[in-house]
């Protein structure tokens, strides 16, 4: 089995080089840079599985690179993040990140949520199944396809899955560790904020009323009328 390819696109040196030791000795292949400019060239000439890309970056910042490296083909995206502003962290996943970290963070969660990811990804689509109708909402899982009211919105495949996970069972309550694991397949429970981003990036695109909030709880499909 060949050695998955990291690409590691941070500036501050000593964050770089704790996470390639780390994801060497656990059997990655490893590259860095240091700006966005040669970032976005090494994942041009690397073509990695999947980037560790931080925000703040010389040169030009991590949402462009974002923007760049996923022109031609959806690479797997783990942002890091010194803010853990909703706006900061709406505006990287918009432009597909599947998820991220807030500096400080552990190397440990960081690996374990590498693995997550990359597994999610090698992930062999299923038969897809008939699409689901609720209100003016179409969701087609054999395309992958999302609309409202007749308009196409266009999802990054996180967002598709965690979409389709709630509109498979509407009204049911899921709880923040349940889509962590059936959707992120985290083995460990995480941080739930990752699944409040998401839903809010959701919700941004289809509208406030589509996910509800079950205070305390998770969240549950609202059918749109």
């Amino acid at each position: 089995m060949r050695s998955h390819t990291i690409a590691v696109i941070e500036d501050e040196q000593t964050i770089a080089s704790s996470i390639a030791a780390r994801l060497g000795k656990e059997g990655f292949t490893v590259e860095v840079a240091g700006d966005g400019p040669s970032g976005v060239e090494l994942c041009e000439r690397t073509r990695p599985d999947l980037v560790i890309l931080d925000l703040m970056l010389p040169g030009f910042d991590g949402l462009e690179v974002c923007r760049r490296i996923q022109r031609d083909r959806h690479v797997p995206v783990l942002m890091l993040t010194a803010r853990d502003t909703e706006t900061d962290v709406l505006v990287g996943l918009g432009v597909g990140a599947d998820d991220y970290m807030t500096k400080p963070f552990s190397v440990r969660e960081l690996v374990a949520r590498v693995q997550a990811i990359l597994r999610r990804a090698q992930r062999v689509p299923g038969p897809g199944g008939m699409p689901i109708q609720l209100g003016d909402l179409r969701i087609d899982p054999g395309t992958r396809e999302v609309s409202r009211g007749g308009n196409p919105v266009h999802l990054t495949p996180i967002e598709f899955d965690l979409l389709f996970k709630l509109a498979s069972h509407p009204n049911m309550v899921h709880t923040r560790d349940h889509l962590l694991s059936d959707v992120w397949g985290y083995e460990d429970a995480f941080e739930g904020r990752t699944v409040d981003s998401h839903v809010g990036a959701l919700r941004k695109k289809l509208g406030a009323d589509v996910i509800r909030t079950v205070h305390g709880v998770g969240y549950a499909m609202n059918p749109p009328r």
